[in-house]
């Protein structure tokens, strides 16, 4: 007997696990093409062969596009006042859908040997191509959840799925990607790797296909002879080969669209529609605005200056060192297709604080909480700063593991409060001033994490040729002393990272647990309401 559907007052299908999981599918589907993005610089530095200048400045250029493509594109949605069959939200998650399907693949076109102008205008157009229909996607996702339901304690749970379906989207890409895409050399006879490798200038001797058949001079084995299986040893510093599959990346990207795609009919197909979508806005705030008079309210918000800065801070940590690391994998420890497994480790602490966040805030508050994770990631990013002078690589990767490890745990709590930290900026904007001003806050603190975003890759990038990497030698012709200022540069950006979160939340930002109870109060008793047991 088919199960009957039980409806609400409204006549509507009652919200419930259906709701949920469709909602997590949609931010599955973003993140299984946003989370490529870390592959994006990999793969146009080792593969593309672009040189650091030159990618920091292309990664500029479209990172202008995706911060002004979000206002952009949301105020098209919001303007649009056609019916559509399925809705409009999910029209244009859809559309979005659509194009992601080949979007994110078209940023990994495998051409090595293009002219380098062909190769800069793959590069643009390709990501602003991707990153447009991710935004036609992800932008009316993201607003789904104030039509699925008015009730905040159901918009809560959706929230929390949707945190689940973005861990999810992430976390499969990040391990398994770097699995499929750099590859061993191992020897079977032949040296038709050769024909991925780019011989580094004088060098060519070395590197000549009749001394691929045997151990290079100064290794253990020098002279023998490779037996079916062997790793082939680089003839310049001795160390296994590890190269990335360019073609790979561009198939890995395509079925990532695809698995995608499907994630977003599910959520399509399953979610319902309880509020009128006219009603809901994708772009904050409503007027005109002066962005020099917001800027200047701005920055006499501390709180709102503080948590900026410390989400600046953390997105410097976690974006700008991702091809540092890459790339530190691939030529100083020789593993880049674990790089993922590792970098999952450290993020995985980060999850432990979800359950218990609740009552960690309502007992020590949001601000001391975050301080002390900010000295824990100081002191996991000190410990990183010490595998570097260890000569044995596999006891300086177990000390940089611990040190990762660290540092995650203690970006724990700021994980989980961040987003409710700006709530608490937004009140004491009202408490100090009169004004709550959402539009003008979230907009700047968005611009500001873009900006984090943008520039620390591209920065990076220029950090990494002054300390010596070469793009025209891909990761095969690094030398030594290369490879080592990669694990100095890791090391220095996660220290880096979490001096500035510790200042954006230690020094800066000062709603305190006692002040905050305070504007609470204050707050509550000037607009008439109940005031708040605890806070969320």
């Amino acid at each position: 007997m088919k199960k009957e559907i039980q409806l609400d007052a409204n006549g509507h299908r009652k919200f419930g696990i259906r709701d949920k999981l469709a909602y997590a599918a949609g931010d599955l589907g973003c993140n299984m093409s946003f989370s490529l993005k870390s592959t994006v610089q990999t793969f146009w530095l080792v593969y593309m062969m672009l040189e650091t200048g030159l990618l920091s400045a292309l990664l500029l250029i479209v990172q202008i596009w995706d911060a002004v493509n979000d206002p952009l594109i949301g105020t098209l949605i919001d303007h649009d006042k056609r019916k559509y069959r399925i809705g409009k939200f999910q029209t244009y998650i859809f559309i979005g859908a659509c194009g992601l399907l080949v979007g994110g693949a078209m940023v990994f076109l495998p051409f090595p040997k293009a002219p380098l102008v062909l190769k800069a205008i793959l590069f643009i157009l390709g990501y602003i191509v991707w990153d447009a229909f991710y935004t036609i996607a992800n932008v009316p996702s993201g607003s789904m959840l104030s039509v699925v339901t008015e009730d905040a304690g159901e918009r809560a749970q959706l929230s929390t799925w949707r945190s689940i379906g973005s861990m999810i989207g992430n976390l499969l890409p990040n391990i398994i990607l770097p699995m499929l895409i750099w590859r061993k050399v191992t020897y079977d006879g032949t040296t038709g790797f050769l024909e991925n490798i780019v011989v580094p200038e004088g060098a060519e001797d070395k590197f000549a296909p009749e001394n691929f058949h045997h151990f290079p001079a100064g290794t253990e084995n020098a002279g023998q002879a490779y037996v079916k299986g062997d790793e082939v040893l680089n003839p310049l510093t001795g160390s296994p080969m590890e190269i990335l599959l360019g073609e790979r990346v561009f198939w890995a990207a395509l079925i990532m669209g695809i698995l995608g795609f499907l994630a977003f009919l599910f959520m399509i197909k399953m979610i319902t529609v309880r509020v009128d979508e006219s009603q809901v806005k994708t772009t904050a705030g409503g007027g005109k605005m002066n962005i020099f008079h917001a800027f200047g309210k701005f920055m006499k918000n501390r709180p709102a200056v503080g948590a900026t800065l410390a989400a600046m801070g953390m997105f410097l940590g976690m974006n700008a060192a991702t091809t540092a690391t890459t790339i530190m994998f691939a030529t100083y420890f020789q593993m880049a297709s674990l790089s993922g497994v590792v970098q999952m480790i450290g993020f995985l602490p980060m999850l432990f604080f979800m359950p218990f966040i609740t009552k960690i805030v309502k007992k020590y508050g949001k601000k001391e909480s975050s301080v002390v994770g900010t000295i824990a990631s100081i002191g996991g990013a000190v410990i990183m700063m010490i595998f570097p002078l260890i000569g044995n690589k596999m006891a300086a990767l177990a000390v940089y593991l611990i040190g990762l490890v660290i540092y995650g745990v203690g970006m724990g709590v700021y994980t989980c409060v961040s987003w409710a930290m700006m709530g608490d900026a937004i009140d004491y904007n009202e408490w100090k001033y009169g004004t709550r001003e959402e539009g003008t806050v979230y907009s700047l603190h968005s611009f500001f994490r873009k900006l984090a975003q943008g520039i620390g890759p591209s920065a990076v990038l220029l950090l990494m040729g002054w300390l010596g990497y070469q793009s025209s030698l891909g990761t095969i012709g690094q030398s030594e002393t290369t490879a080592h200022n990669m694990c100095w540069l890791v090391a220095a950006l996660y220290l880096f990272s979490a001096v500035v979160q510790f200042i954006g939340l230690a020094v800066i930002y000062n709603l305190d647990k006692k002040t905050l109870d305070t504007m609470t109060a204050e707050l509550a008793e000037r607009n008439g309401t109940a005031t708040p047991e605890a806070e969320a």
